[in-house]
């Protein structure tokens, strides 16, 4: 590690460097970055991206009393280097170590939780507000990448702070990968000028002195006017003029010493202001420059001289790209299907629909809301959509899966990628709650597949449904089954995966990929002398309530696992099952496994599976512990 970085502990002793050494810094944080990215994975090129803008913030402003916004998270690398964080920097994203977003708990100087995008400007707009009330000081500043303002919550923030004319400043951090601005010598300048002192002082006097004279209202509208008209004219800032904002840029996002001068002067403004940094993704690291698709966004184990892979490839294909490759042949066998993601054709393997079929394949941008209504307008009119969406992320479009789509039994289908625990990524990003809140909804198929082709038939099961849809699958590689031709399943009706003769002692009645933990576990209490037989439920809703109550019956003992949330999850819609049916009133014995009503933070995906209870020990051990002894079980 560099000598600079090494003398930071706070950036108070970041203000104590010379302005002339901050491009050095700049440089050994980046390195930082580099090798704990290549060491524990994470948000590389968003975070080299960001590395000056985080120090001249940083360095012109005094949090934790001044609050730093980020939005998403991936650019807030070098803030946590530089806020007390730098000798466990290397433990992010790994059990016990910094998380790999802003978390309150984790800091003082993470003044806002995030890990999903557009939520930065309303959150500061609201810390704005809070100071004002409590008369708290301090200043606050929303940074936000020019992704994040494809989505609406972004925008009504915007719209609100131009509204209310409070003082915060906005950094919108463009990589140039969503916006394309007129950058050019006239617009630097104009730039300049319209952030100095110089100006800022004589707009507020001509502003006063004319509030005072007749018609002076009407002069301040006609000089703003006049402004903005010529600004408008060399800057791509007028949408934000519009909304009430005094915009400064577009500047360089890498210079930091002049990013600095920047923040010195727009410290002293009164009003919303908007920064518009022009910054390269990946910045400083070839490998991720080179990276046209995603700049190294979020990049496994690498090889830091190459910035090549350094784990061996499974043999066998991620859940996701099983998916893509599905949905590709729906697509060729039926021209009506369409597919729609929100910013994640890569992440949801859809690069692959948007290289073969082009004009059917839809990114809207980090935009969920409007995915799930889009894909609604399509339906209307004889499309069968299919909208891929993160299972942490479909949550942002709860309301239209209910109103647009399931109220109006619109047969658009839903793909849940990473459903349940997806590692290191952490509390933000479980995909533990889609089961719950998506059976609680009427219309709504819901299904989650054991193995790659009950997910391939999922998939051909939504597109022939008259009706809405939806499946969820894990993060990682599939279970390496040969491959079969897609069928349409019986809706419905679950399967029995492991049977006994006679009576069993325990009923495991299993949902999507638990199946082979709960297989595993039934062949382990075989050797110990307890018959246990497994249901793959295949469906949530509905569930296959004869099947499930049948087996349970012949039990008298059930253990019901999920990767999912227990409160109104899979195990509470057996218990609901088993309560129709007058099974509980029975006697009969229940343990739920799932997750439970907490977050779970970042690990292995294999620990978190064994931190809730839902791995193989975790099952066998609820089994024995409803059998109890073999006294027990021989008198049942």
């Amino acid at each position: 590690m560099g000598r600079l970085l090494e003398t930071i502990a706070s950036p108070a002793d970041l203000k104590k460097l010379p302005v002339e050494e901050l491009p050095a810094l700049c440089e050994e944080i980046r390195a930082e970055i580099i090798q704990t990215c290549a060491n524990n994975g994470g948000h590389l090129g968003s975070s080299l991206g960001a590395v000056e803008i985080n120090v001249a913030l940083h360095y012109v402003y005094a949090s934790p009393q001044d609050k730093l916004v980020f939005d998403v998270g991936h650019q807030a690398y070098a803030h946590k280097l530089l806020t007390g964080r730098r000798e466990r920097f290397r433990t992010i994203r790994t059990e016990g170590g910094l998380a790999g977003f802003p978390e309150r708990h984790e800091s003082e100087y993470d003044a806002f939780g995030v890990g999903h995008a557009s939520t930065a400007i309303s959150a500061a707009l609201g810390m704005i507000e809070a100071k004002r009330m409590t008369g708290a000081p301090g200043k606050v500043v929303a940074l936000v990448g020019d992704g994040a303002m494809t989505g609406g919550v972004a925008f009504e923030g915007l719209n609100q702070a131009g509204y209310l004319k409070r003082d915060l400043l906005v950094v919108l951090n463009d990589n140039e990968m969503s916006i394309s601005p007129n950058v050019g010598a006239m617009s630097e300048w104009l730039s300049k000028k319209f952030a100095s002192r110089t100006y800022n002082r004589w707009r507020k006097s001509v502003k006063e002195f004319l509030a005072s004279v007749p018609k002076g209202p009407q002069a301040i509208e006609m000089i703003r006017h006049g402004i903005n008209a010529t600004k408008a004219l060399v800057t791509p800032g007028i949408l934000f003029e519009g909304l009430g904002f005094h915009y400064v840029g577009p500047v360089d996002g890498h210079d930091v010493k002049g990013l600095v001068e920047s923040f010195q002067k727009l410290a002293t403004f009164d009003g919303p202001v908007l920064l518009h940094a022009i910054t390269t993704k990946g910045k400083g690291y070839q490998p991720a420059e080179a990276d046209k698709a995603t700049r190294g966004h979020g990049l496994s184990f690498f090889d830091v001289a190459t910035g090549k892979p350094v784990k061996k490839p499974s043999t066998v294909k991620a859940y996701t790209d099983l998916f893509a490759d599905a949905l590709c042949d729906e697509m060729e066998r039926n021209p009506r299907v369409v597919a729609i993601t929100a910013a994640m054709l890569e992440g949801t393997g859809l690069i692959k629909a948007k290289q073969r079929f082009p004009d059917r394949t839809y990114d809207v941008g980090i935009a969920e809301q409007h995915a799930v209504t889009f894909a609604a307008g399509l339906a209307c009119d004889g499309v069968r959509p299919v909208v891929a969406i993160y299972s942490t992320f479909l949550q942002r479009a709860y309301d239209q899966i209910i109103h647009d789509v399931a109220l109006q039994k619109l047969p658009v289908t839903f793909a849940l990628d990473r459903g349940g625990l997806v590692g290191a990524d952490g509390k933000t990003h479980q995909g533990a709650f889609d089961l719950a809140y998506l059976r609680c909804v009427p219309n709504l198929l819901v299904m989650a597949p054991s193995d790659e082709n009950e997910m391939r038939h999922m998939l051909h099961t939504s597109l022939q449904h008259e009706g809405a849809a939806a499946f969820r699958y894990p993060r990682g590689s599939g279970e390496g089954v040969a491959l079969e031709p897609p069928r349409v399943l019986e809706i419905g009706k679950g399967r029995l995966a492991r049977n006994v003769a006679g009576k069993p002692d325990v009923c495991v009645v299993s949902i999507g990929t638990t199946l082979k933990a709960a297989l595993v576990a039934a062949e382990a209490l075989a050797k110990d002398g307890m018959a246990v037989t497994v249901v793959d439920a295949r469906f949530v809703k509905p569930i296959d309530e004869e099947l499930v109550c049948t087996e349970a019956a012949r039990a008298k003992r059930v253990v019901t696992v999920e990767e999912g949330c227990l409160p109104g999850g899979f195990g509470a819609a057996c218990l609901e099952a088993f309560e129709r049916r007058g099974l509980v009133a029975g006697g009969l014995a229940v343990r739920r496994l799932g997750i439970p009503d907490e977050f779970i933070t970042h690990a292995e995906q294999a620990k978190q599976r064994a931190w809730v209870g839902i791995d193989a020990d975790a099952i066998a051990a609820a089994c024995r512990a409803l059998v109890g002894d073999r006294k027990e079980r021989g008198a049942a």
